[in-house]
């Protein structure tokens, strides 16, 4: 088994601490009216040294879940991983309908031309970059439902990864709704929820909620730690409760940690929590509030690994003519 990374496979067997839901090029301001967000620096120096400093804590791999329409530049990226020796998984589809590209047509295309795209990202490359997605998403909702557009690149996410194995990973932050209606569009179009990913449960922070995506089989994400919104801040301690009740039910399997940096306002050079906020303050309370190493290996290594992890395939094997 391999993970597909933005400088080619890598031994599943070679991938350690991951952070499943991170962005390192983003621009969330691109979409008309957008200007309360600065969205992330466009310095690679900078980035290297704030990514620096989760390597230098153990970190070995990270899933840069940006989409087109949010600054995907998988290029960039591919230095970036050069530079800073972590393994970089590239994401694949669209993020949520206020952020479709307009060239992406979604409105306009059948569920299969969309879900062809996405294979052949997966299969054969981004563009011409002969760079390969490893993951499906962030596939997200913008409301607390699916919008009609949302619902075509769902079903098309399911159909993707019915074909190719890889991923699913959500975006949903408005109630529990959008997250169960994403994850029944997936499993109606063939996808196997053992391999989707619900995110930003965090935002949600209903243990009712979590509990329900685990007994589908999916893996819940609590993705938004050292966020500096004041929501998700002021939940932390509910949050990693939740957490500690989860592993007390025996679901350490389908658990996930991130913290979705993607501006500014989250690297350390600008008081932010940086992209070591998990190692450094999460984990200590999770250890000191009763999870064991073997719980914070499951959470930080074990599910992402199994996650990502796709069987070795030739390229284009399973890709549909354009």
């Amino acid at each position: 088994m391999v993970v597909q990374t933005v400088l080619g496979p890598v031994p599943a067997s070679e991938i350690g601490f991951t952070l499943p839901h991170e962005h390192v090029y983003a621009q969330l301001s691109l979409i008309p009216g957008r200007y309360d967000y600065a969205g992330q620096i466009d310095n690679e120096d900078i980035l290297v040294e704030e990514l620096g400093e989760f390597t230098a804590r153990g970190g070995s791999c990270l899933v840069d879940v940006t989409l087109p329409g949010i600054g995907r530049d998988v290029l960039r990226v591919a230095e970036v991983a050069r530079r800073t020796g972590l393994h970089i998984v590239a994401g694949t589809g669209f993020y949520r309908e206020p952020y479709y590209p307009p060239e992406a047509r979604i409105d306009r295309r059948t569920v299969d031309s969309i879900a062809d795209e996405m294979v052949r990202e997966i299969e054969v490359g981004i563009d011409d970059t002969g760079i390969r997605a490893g993951i499906i998403g962030e596939i997200g909702a913008d409301k607390s439902w699916v919008s009609a557009q949302e619902e075509r690149v769902c079903r098309a996410a399911g159909r993707a990864q019915a074909r190719t194995g890889a991923a699913i990973t959500t975006h949903s932050v408005i109630g529990p709704r959008a997250g169960l209606d994403q994850l029944d569009l997936f499993v109606a179009e063939g996808a196997d929820p053992h391999r989707v990913i619900i995110g930003h449960c965090d935002w949600i922070a209903d243990l009712d909620y979590c509990q329900t995506i685990i007994d589908r089989g999916a893996t819940v994400a609590f993705d938004a730690f050292g966020h500096p919104d004041p929501y998700t801040r002021g939940l932390e301690s509910m949050v990693l409760g939740f957490i500690q009740e989860l592993l007390r039910r025996g679901h350490a399997s389908q658990i996930l940690l991130s913290q979705d940096v993607c501006g500014v306002v989250n690297l350390k050079r600008f008081g932010g929590a940086g992209y070591s906020y998990v190692q450094e303050r999460v984990i200590p309370q999770l250890l000191d509030g009763g999870a064991t190493e073997d719980h914070i290996r499951a959470i930080t290594v074990e599910n992402p690994r199994r996650l990502l992890a796709l069987p070795p395939r030739p390229p284009a094997e399973r890709a549909r003519p354009a």
